[in-house]
């Protein structure tokens, strides 16, 4: 059972799932081949391929998309890199559209650099959808989008401005230079911030690279730099929760506060102890499920990703496809100390 179909709320826990290699060849079902014709195929082989394996954040949209595939009928594998750099998802993407895969989901750590090779995948017929971190649209058939990115950047905004008393000075702790969402995010972020918040002022915006040290290094290097800092934003779940635990431990805690996106699980003990006040995400669990779902109805010919499209999402219902080949998944949810309690994710 998920919850929320157009609300976020979810995480899984923090182990590490295990993660499939393609070694060996994708069981690509009946009449296999290449991602299929206009008229749709039954190569229900689905890979995932996430910006990097041992990330929480992705374990638990992968458990989504499993979930999916399985309800689906077809065949699931996740596959990618240690480490989330621009050019390090290139080669599983060949070897998964060499193995005629029907569908790739991938969430792209540059917008740019694997499009190459999401563009010989389709050539071959595989489909491609996106998540979580967009390519440019032409490299890809479909993206499904966790939330707006306004809103995304609006509940983070209001939540650390509410935090600090509307004024002071703040910074974003942020995942790699080239992620497509985060940067998107952070623009909007320093808009609103202009435009509704004139007594805050955005002095850095650091990256962590989504790696827990590293970002809990450069929260201590903020605090250092920046000695009047009010607060720090971090849109990513490994760095608001390595920033959680840099300052759960510091003499900032209670005076430097922390918002941005991460789970429950992740973040449960420092929002009990009084670390963090609250924060926000979508459900990633829903998010790996809509995309498998989305990534199916492609494979089939259901929809082709023009606006427009509609296909049906299992357990999150019907969606409709809108501009730019783009999902919707729905708004974030905002936790707290009084509902944190709540979930186990």
């Amino acid at each position: 059972m998920k919850f929320g179909t157009k609300k976020a709320g979810a995480f899984a826990a923090l182990a590490v799932a295990a993660a499939l290699v393609l070694t060996g060849c994708v069981d690509t079902g009946a009449g296999s081949g290449g991602g299929g014709s206009e008229g749709g195929s039954d190569n229900l082989a689905i890979t995932f391929l996430p910006k990097n394996l041992g990330n929480p954040y992705f374990d638990t949209s992968s458990k989504g998309g499993k979930a999916a595939v399985e309800e689906i009928g077809g065949t699931f594998a996740e596959v990618g890199p240690a480490e989330a750099t621009p050019d390090a998802q290139v080669s599983y993407i060949n070897t998964a559209t060499q193995q005629g895969v029907g569908a790739l989901v991938v969430s792209a750590n540059d917008p740019k650099a694997i499009c190459d090779a999401l563009n010989e995948a389709r050539d071959a017929g595989v489909k491609v959808v996106t998540f979580d971190s967009d390519t440019n649209p032409e490299c890809r058939d479909l993206f499904i989008n966790q939330a707006d990115a306004e809103g995304i950047a609006k509940v983070q905004i209001d939540l650390i401005a509410e935090q600090i008393g509307n004024a002071g000075e703040i910074a974003v702790l942020s995942a790699s230079a080239n992620a497509t969402n985060q940067n998107a995010w952070i623009d909007l972020m320093k808009e609103y911030v202009a435009s509704e918040y004139p007594d805050i002022t955005l002095v850095e915006t650091v990256y962590g690279d989504d790696d827990d040290q590293t970002s809990f290094d450069k929260t201590a290097a903020l605090l250092q730099t920046h000695p009047e800092l009010k607060g720090i934003v971090s849109p990513t779940t490994v760095g608001i929760a390595a920033a959680a635990r840099y300052l759960s431990t510091s003499d900032y805690k209670g005076k430097v506060a922390l918002t941005g996106l991460g789970t429950p699980n992740q973040m449960r003990e420092y929002v009990e102890d009084g670390t963090v006040t609250a924060f926000a995400l979508w459900n990633p669990e829903d998010l790996g499920y809509l995309a498998a779902f989305a990534a199916a109805a492609l494979i089939e010919g259901d929809i082709t990703g023009a606006e427009g499209d509609t296909f049906d999402a299992g357990d999150l219902g019907e969606y409709t496809v809108g501009a730019d080949g783009t999902v919707l998944l729905g708004d974030p949810f905002v936790f707290d100390a009084d509902n944190i309690g709540e979930f186990d994710f």
